[in-house]
C-alpha cells in the first residue's frame, strides 16, 4: 500500500473510531452514570496515550510547559472536565444521532471564540457554513411530534459544544508543545477532576467490567483516534485530513442507528442535510486555504484535547517588488498572513 493510500486509510479509521463514541457511551450510560462515565473516558485516553507513547518512540517530546503557559492549561483542563460530562448529561436525554450532529456546532463557537477574542479572520465561504451549522443546530434542539419545546438533552450537547470550543482557543496557546504530551495531560487530570466530581455528588463506582469498557471507549474513541488522524496529517497535510475527518459524525449517526435502533424525527433530517451542505463548504474553505499559492509556505500547529484536534494553519505570502531607476534602486517586501483553522474530533 502507497503512504498516500495508508494516511488515507489512517484518517477514515480515525474519524471510525471516534464515531463510536457517542453510541457505545449512550449504549454504557445504562450502567455508568454521566460523571463517572467522563471521567472513565478521559481516563482511559490520557492513560492509555501515556502507555502507547512511552511504547512508540515516534512520539515527539515537544517544549515543557512554562510558567507563562499555566493559566491556559488550568482553562483546558477545567473546560475538559465540564465538556465531557455537559455531552454525557445530554446523550441520557436525546438520541446519539442528534448529539453526533450536535457536535459540529463545536466548529462555530471555536470560530466566533478565534474571531472576537483573538481576531482571527473568517472567510466568506466559512461564515456561511457556521451560519448553516447555527441554522440546522437549532433545528435540532426542538422537541419532535410537533412540539416547539427545546430538547433539554441537546442543549446540553450544544454547552458541550460551547466549551470545547472555548478550550480549543485555550489550547491554540500551547501549539508549540507535543500534541500527545497535551492529550495525556488533559485526559489524564480532566478524568481525575470528573471523577472527584462524580463522587462528591453520590455516584456510585460501576462495576469493574463497565469500568475496564469505558476505558477501553476512551482510549480506542479519543486517544488512537488522535494517533491515526495525526499520522495521516504527516503524510496528506491538514486540509486532506480533515476532508476525510469530515464524516465522523455522518459515520456516528450510522453507528447509532445499527447499534441503539434508532430512528430519528423529520426534524433531525432537516438537520442533516443542513449539516451535509455545511461541511460541504468548510471542506472547501479548507483545502482552499491549504492550497493557497504565490510564493506561499504554510505551516500547521496541532491543539488536541481528548475528543478534538486542532488544526491551525498560517499561509505566509511574500510578494517583492524591485524598481529600477537611473540613480536608484528600491527594494519593497510585503509579508501577508492568511490564517484559517480546522477543527477535527481525533
Amino acid at each position: 500500500m502507497s503512504t498516500k493510500k495508508l494516511a488515507t486509510f489512517f484518517a477514515i479509521l480515525a474519524a471510525a473510531l471516534y464515531a463510536v463514541n457517542i453510541p457505545l457511551s449512550k449504549l454504557l450510560l445504562a450502567r455508568v452514570q454521566p460523571t463517572m462515565m467522563a471521567a472513565f473516558l478521559y481516563l482511559g485516553a490520557g492513560l492509555g496515550l501515556f502507555l502507547y507513547g512511552r511504547l512508540n518512540k515516534e512520539y515527539e517530546k515537544g517544549e515543557a510547559l512554562t510558567h507563562a503557559e499555566l493559566p491556559y492549561t488550568i482553562g483546558m483542563i477545567l473546560l475538559d472536565i465540564a465538556a465531557p460530562i455537559l455531552l454525557m448529561l445530554g446523550l441520557g436525554r436525546t438520541n446519539s444521532a442528534n448529539a453526533s450532529l450536535l457536535n459540529n456546532f463545536e466548529i462555530v463557537a471555536t470560530s466566533l471564540i478565534a474571531f472576537f477574542v483573538f481576531r482571527e479572520a473568517l472567510s466568506k465561504r466559512l461564515a456561511l457554513a457556521i451560519s448553516l451549522v447555527t441554522l440546522a443546530s437549532v433545528a435540532l434542539s426542538f422537541e419532535g411530534g410537533g412540539s416547539f419545546q427545546f430538547n433539554t438533552g441537546s442543549l446540553l450537547v450544544l454547552g458541550a459544544a460551547c466549551c470545547w470550543g472555548l478550550e480549543n482557543n485555550c489550547t491554540r496557546m500551547l501549539s508549540s508543545k507535543s500534541s500527545v504530551q497535551i492529550t495525556t495531560i488533559k485526559g489524564i487530570f480532566s478524568g481525575l477532576g470528573s471523577l472527584i466530581i462524580a463522587l462528591v455528588i453520590g455516584e456510585k463506582w460501576p462495576g469493574l467490567t463497565y469500568i475496564l469498557s469505558v476505558l477501553a471507549l476512551g482510549f480506542v474513541a479519543y486517544g488512537l483516534s488522535i494517533n491515526f488522524y495525526i499520522k495521516a496529517q504527516k503524510n496528506l497535510g491538514a486540509a486532506k485530513t480533515s476532508a476525510y475527518y469530515s464524516i465522523a459524525p455522518f459515520l456516528g449517526i450510522v453507528f447509532g442507528m445499527v447499534v441503539l435502533g434508532e430512528r430519528p424525527g423529520i426534524q433531525f433530517y432537516i438537520g442533516l442535510v443542513i449539516m451535509i451542505a455545511a461541511t460541504i463548504l468548510m471542506v472547501k474553505d479548507t483545502i482552499a486555504l491549504q492550497h493557497t499559492h504565490e510564493h506561499t509556505h504554510v505551516h500547521t500547529h496541532e491543539h488536541c484535547h481528548g475528543e478534538l484536534v486542532h488544526s491551525h494553519a498560517h499561509a505566509h505570502a511574500h510578494s517583492h517588488t524591485h524598481t529600477h531607476g537611473e540613480d536608484e534602486s528600491t527594494h519593497s517586501h510585503t509579508h501577508e498572513e492568511i490564517v484559517g483553522h480546522d477543527h477535527i474530533h481525533g
